[in-house]
């Protein structure tokens, strides 16, 4: 696969060919590269093929013995796979990407779908809640997606069972999106099989995961961060204190969303997560009329241009030695710890300038010595 090199001068664009595709998936799925590190080295090498070319000599630098890229094999494999399924992929900075989701830090550089595209350029509410939903939390989440639907609104959530069940199915009409925590052509749970089919046809399946991907506990706070992400407004139907609901609700908070939440019994565990929410100030939520009022109407955005971390490339990276280099990775991991620390702070606290912290956080990511959470946060691994 061949891909031209940018000038120097000039910021690298989306992906346009099926080439310079098939080199953002191959660098996305190269061992340890994630979002934030592929949008980084995107940005410090201008193209994904120059990225790849230089990330064994990255690797090595850091530290990592035999680093391999991944198989030009292995995206072949997955792009056969999409094309079975008759998935579509999104990529970061083109016409079709979700315009909200963008502005993530940590935005999925690619996304596959599976049915109306058009719908991520809608207004989107994401409706969530518990898996073991009561009987009146079922009706909750089936009448609020029935009434925004009405409303020229999308329902956003999860296909898990229980409240996202509820506004799928009764969203099915007005247009939905299911956010999967595997690849999109693998349906979980089981059961949701004929829903999601319904979905392929009416709505949109999609996920940042490889095709024939089994999802995975550590893969639904990324499907999370999504949910939220596509949406301008979260509302949660029914979460206990300690869900992956309030997960989401949490996420959707950092990025400014509006978040709104049905309120319930004091009794009734199902109900904890959502009066917490409204105790620390999430809008009370009777019925739609609750969350269309906190929504600016249902109107296509701006077709603006898509803000893109390429638009404004990294310096080239500062030449280290091995004993400056290890001398800085010591210093980011001294600082680290297993609870989260925000990137920025991180880069405060060792008061050097961000365009050396951030190579030398690709390398230690590449280790594995530290992890990468949604919304900028890292945290270093447990011995």
């Amino acid at each position: 696969m061949t891909e031209e090199t940018p000038s120097s001068t000039h910021p690298p664009l989306p992906p346009t060919t099926e080439d310079i595709q098939f080199s953002w998936l191959r660098l996305l799925r190269s061992r340890r590269v994630g979002p934030v590190t592929f949008h980084r080295l995107l940005a410090e090498y201008g193209s994904a093929q120059n990225a790849l070319a230089a990330l064994p000599e990255v690797a090595r630098i850091a530290g990592v013995k035999g680093y391999e890229i991944c198989p030009e094999r292995t995206v072949d494999d997955e792009i056969q796979a999409a094309k079975a399924a008759k998935a579509r992929l999104l990529c970061f900075g083109q016409p079709d990407y979700p315009p909200l989701l963008a502005n993530l830090h940590d935005a999925p550089p690619v996304l596959w779908a599976i049915g109306d595209v058009t719908l991520l350029q809608k207004q989107n509410v994401a409706l969530v809640g518990a898996r073991n939903a009561s009987s009146l939390g079922l009706r909750m989440a089936r009448a609020l997606a029935r009434e925004l639907g009405e409303h020229g609104y999308i329902t956003t959530s999860g296909l898990a069972r229980g409240i996202d069940t509820a506004a799928h199915e009764a969203a099915l009409e007005a247009g939905t999106i299911a956010v999967l925590g595997g690849g999109v052509d693998v349906i979980y749970p089981s059961e949701n099989t004929d829903l999601a089919q319904r979905i392929a046809d009416t709505g949109l399946l999609v996920s940042e995961q490889p095709m024939g991907l089994a999802p995975q506990a550590r893969h639904f706070p990324k499907r999370n961060r999504i949910i939220a992400g596509l949406a301008r407004a979260l509302v949660v139907v029914e979460a206990a204190a300690r869900s992956g609901s309030l997960i989401t609700a949490r996420d959707a908070l950092d990025l400014g969303r509006e978040v709104l939440a049905v309120p319930g019994h004091p009794f009734d565990a199902r109900a904890a997560g959502c009066n917490m929410l409204i105790r620390d100030g999430a809008n009370l939520v009777r019925g739609g009329a609750d969350v269309i009022a906190a929504l600016p109407p249902a109107i296509a955005p701006p077709q603006s241009p898509n803000p893109r971390l390429e638009d404004v490339p990294l310096p080239p990276p500062e030449q280290r030695t091995l004993r400056q280099t290890n001398a800085l990775h010591q210093q980011i991991l001294s600082r680290l710890g297993p609870a989260p620390t925000a990137e920025d702070q991180l880069i405060r606290d060792i008061q050097a300038p961000a365009r050396e912290i951030a190579p030398a956080l690709t390398e230690l990511e590449l280790t594995g010595e530290i992890d990468r959470q949604p919304g900028g946060l890292l945290s270093r691994k447990s011995e």
